[in-house]
């Protein structure tokens, strides 16, 4: 039986208690990046994930291709369902398997995956809290090397030079019909006029957009990812301290958030569920889609 979730995070000892466990599927979608602003590139992790180490059991998932629409116009364009579907039963997924997800990041890359698997209606998924790198400090296991086998061909996988990790996985996994938990481009400027207001949230921080960019949207509060997480543990603020951090966008019936490409903007996302807020959604694209609808601001 898989165990059982109760929150959009799960602690690094809730998955040291419960690692092994049948239909679990923990999930390692750390994404390296180079550069800042509109000189910005994204690189798989894979290696990283291989030579540098990871949770033991945990298959990479790859969001710069898999998870991804790799020939769209935008980076990071969400998958269609067919897509996800395919890459999420090349994992192992089920319909009945819990899923953990983390990064070696600050949780924004966890977060877009889990943000895409609620988004096609599976609700047994989690980040974890403080992602590699609390379950790194805290000294709990970590494996090196790469998975031998795919779980979708064998239903089990093999670490080259760990030993034997995971379990009976079958291949059958179909996705939900998708929610409206996405905006686009439309949505945002009918926000942006008041044709259709929602408080729209930039979660970007100012190192990542660089020192010189064309203007955000209009009228954005900026609530970065790095005020959402404890410096010291990397782990999510909770009650009063998060509840702070979000206090001028709270009260709002709707609240859109953006980044850069989609990925910050998912942390955000995930700190408003977890203070209960119903009416969430992210731009799908954010400020590379922005811009690129704004030529002049891309001549300033």
């Amino acid at each position: 039986m898989a165990p059982v979730l109760t929150s959009p995070l799960v602690s690094t000892q809730w998955l040291a208690d419960h690692l092994g466990a049948d239909e679990l599927v923990v999930l390692d979608a750390s994404v390296h990046t180079v550069g800042t602003g509109l000189e910005t590139t994204w690189q798989s992790a894979r290696d990283s994930y291989e030579q540098q180490g990871h949770v033991p059991g945990a298959r990479y998932a790859d969001l710069v291709e898999a998870f991804s629409t790799p020939d769209a116009d935008l980076p990071f364009t969400r998958p269609v369902a067919e897509r996800f579907e395919s890459s999420a039963r090349d994992l192992g997924v089920t319909n009945t398997s819990t899923v953990v997800i983390y990064d070696d990041s600050v949780g924004e890359w966890s977060a877009r995956l889990w943000w895409i698997f609620r988004s096609f209606g599976f609700d047994s998924v989690a980040v974890l809290d403080g992602g590699f790198t609390k379950w790194r400090d805290e000294g709990r296991p970590v494996r090196v090397g790469a998975l031998r086998t795919s779980p979708k061909a064998t239903g089990t996988s093999t670490e080259v030079g760990t030993g034997s990790e995971g379990g009976d996985t079958a291949a059958s996994f179909l996705a939900g019909e998708e929610r409206p938990l996405w905006a686009d481009h439309d949505r945002v400027l009918r926000a942006v006029t008041g044709e259709q207001p929602a408080t729209l949230v930039l979660a970007a921080p100012e190192s990542a957009l660089g020192t010189e960019h064309p203007p955000v949207v209009p009228g954005s509060a900026p609530i970065a990812v790095d005020a959402l997480v404890d410096p010291e543990t990397n782990a999510y603020l909770r009650g009063a301290a998060l509840q702070q951090a979000f206090a001028s966008v709270l009260d709002a019936d709707e609240i859109v958030t953006y980044c850069g490409v989609g990925s910050a903007a998912c942390v955000d996302a995930l700190a408003l569920t977890v203070l209960g807020h119903e009416k969430v959604s992210v731009y799908d694209g954010s400020l590379v889609d922005w811009w690129r609808h704004q030529p002049e601001a891309m001549a300033s």
